[in-house]
């Protein structure tokens, strides 16, 4: 009786501590989950398939990265809809192991904990044949490293550059160069407003309204946001490297940032053409601000309310080389050279507004379906990119 006494008067203490800390309700929950058409969530090293064998084994694994201060949680409404409608051909892992404060850590740190996250989902999943990336804000990023440490070739090509003339002259969607992810074939590497040239340039972070006293504060303030914050704003020049998101336009240091990005069939980037206040439409859709459509050529599907524009992927010719990323040194020089860096490669690039929604001041979360009660309306976001998936 007495230690069920202490037992209770423990409770009783957690009890307290919790209502003491409402906020404590308020973060994401640590931990990723796989689901699979076994219909339950799973740990990473969960069979696919029913024990009785009478489903097919799912044989493409679909990595989902959330954003910063988020969780593998904010992609469920997703994984649950790619599971109901292609329950025998993908197996979905929601990535847990960036998480809340973690995403403070530095994209190459996290870069690494997620390509040893999906190592370990690959080594317990022999039946994995096919792998796509689909992932939110900074988790775009993240995977954009993982992936170079993941990148296997395949081919006996040793220079990056013959890749680039390859893609230069075959501007397909289906166009990949080869090589492998975690032994995988890639597929898809799909993004979802995710700052790919950085929030250092003016009007990146639609919130500071392009006031440049407010951008400088945000600058000088990017400490906030830990080693994140120095990669977003390009501040990370050390030891005369390039700063990290310059590096990541091409092969550097012996990660295959660009070749890896290239082995994939086919490459999204998902962005918000207003109310985003967080990531802006220039940065999650790499192309430079004139280059947004005009109202008049914008097309509403009546399944896709919120798509209002799909760009079909194309290769920009350009003149690129490595020294670019060297002598780049203000901050539209870098931009122009993360421009010209990633465009060497085909994009479909999907705009989306919520312009005429109510969630609309929620558009960076919404886009994700990050909860369904607050986002519902991202929902036909979330079917376009299931239903147009290459599976």
């Amino acid at each position: 009786m007495e230690s069920g006494g202490e037992g209770g008067d423990e409770k009783r203490q957690r009890r307290r501590r919790r209502r003491g800390r409402p906020w404590a309700v308020c973060l994401p929950r640590p931990g990723c989950f796989t689901v699979s058409a076994a219909g339950e969530d799973e740990g990473t090293s969960a069979a696919g398939a029913d024990e009785g064998g009478t489903r097919p084994t799912p044989s493409h694994l679909v990595v989902t990265v959330n954003g910063i201060v988020g969780s593998a949680e904010n992609w469920r409404f997703a994984a649950k809809h790619f599971i109901k409608k292609h329950p025998e051909d993908v197996v979905v892992h929601c990535s847990g192991c960036n998480s809340s404060a973690r995403t403070f850590d530095g994209v190459d740190v996290m870069g690494r904990r997620l390509a040893e996250e999906v190592t370990s989902v690959v080594e317990n999943r022999p039946e994995l044949r096919k792998i796509s990336f689909v992932a939110h804000s900074l988790g775009g990023l993240i995977a954009r490293y993982a992936i170079a440490l993941l990148y296997e070739r395949d081919t006996q090509k040793d220079s990056h550059e013959e890749c680039d003339k390859n893609a230069v002259g075959n501007p397909s969607n289906q166009h990949s160069s080869g090589g492998k992810i975690a032994g995988l074939e890639p597929i898809n590497f799909i993004t979802f407003a995710t700052p790919h040239l950085g929030t250092r340039s003016h009007k990146q972070i639609p919130l500071l309204r392009g006031s440049y006293k407010l951008e400088k504060m945000a600058y000088s303030l990017s400490w906030i946001a830990g080693k994140s914050g120095k990669h977003l704003f390009l501040k990370d020049i050390e030891d005369e490297k390039p700063p990290l998101l310059l590096q990541m336009v091409t092969d550097y240091g012996g990660l295959h940032f660009m070749s890896a990005l290239r082995s994939f069939k086919r490459r999204v980037v998902y962005s918000n053409v207003c109310s985003d206040f967080i990531v802006g439409w220039r940065t999650s859709s790499i192309r430079r601000q004139h280059e947004l459509p005009e109202r008049q050529s914008f097309i509403n599907d009546g399944r896709y309310p919120h798509i209002v524009y799909v760009e079909e992927p194309k290769v920009q010719e350009v003149e690129f080389s490595d020294a670019m990323i060297y002598q780049a040194k203000s901050t539209s020089e870098m931009e122009e050279v993360m421009l010209k860096g990633l465009n060497r490669l085909p994009w479909e690039r999907v705009d989306v507004s919520f312009k005429k929604s109510r969630q609309r001041f929620f558009a960076h979360s919404t886009i994700q379906v990050k909860t369904y009660f607050m986002n519902s309306d991202g929902a036909d976001v979330i079917f376009h990119m299931i239903d147009h998936f290459i599976y």
